[in-house]
C-alpha cells in the first residue's frame, strides 16, 4: 500500500505563490512517475505536472512559466511551487503516482484565488 498526503493548499490573492507538497509513504518499491492534477468546479480534472524518476519535467500550457514541480527522494516527497496565481488557478490539487501499473491518488488539498 501507498498514501499520498497533499498539503500546503489555502486561500491567496492573484499574483501571490503557494508550494503543495505531497509525502508519499508505505510500499514505495516500483513508484515512478509522480504527476500534479488540479480538478475545478466543474468536475475536470486536468494534468499540471509530471515528473519523471530521471527529473524530466512537463508541464500543461496553463501553468508554465509559473509553476514548478520539483522531487526530493530523501523525503519521498514532491512539491508543487506556484507563482503568480490566478482565479483559474483555483481548485482541488490532487498528487498521482505510477506503480507499476497502478495510479495512486492522494486524498487532494484545496486551493482557492481571489481576484
Amino acid at each position: 500500500q501507498v498514501q499520498l498526503v497533499e498539503s500546503g493548499g489555502g486561500l491567496v490573492q492573484a499574483g501571490g505563490s503557494l508550494r503543495l507538497s505531497c509525502r508519499a509513504s508505505g510500499d514505495l518499491f516500483g513508484v515512478s512517475t509522480m504527476r500534479w492534477y488540479r480538478q475545478d468546479s466543474r468536475k475536470q480534472r486536468d494534468l499540471i505536472a509530471t515528473i519523471t524518476p530521471a527529473d524530466v519535467k512537463n508541464y500543461g500550457d496553463s501553468v508554465k512559466g509559473r509553476f514548478t514541480i520539483s522531487r526530493d527522494n530523501t523525503k519521498n516527497t514532491v512539491y508543487l511551487q506556484m507563482d503568480d496565481l490566478k482565479p483559474e488557478d483555483t481548485g482541488t490539487y490532487y498528487c498521482n503516482a505510477l506503480k507499476i501499473g497502478l495510479s495512486l491518488w492522494g486524498q487532494g488539498t484545496q486551493v482557492t484565488v481571489s481576484s
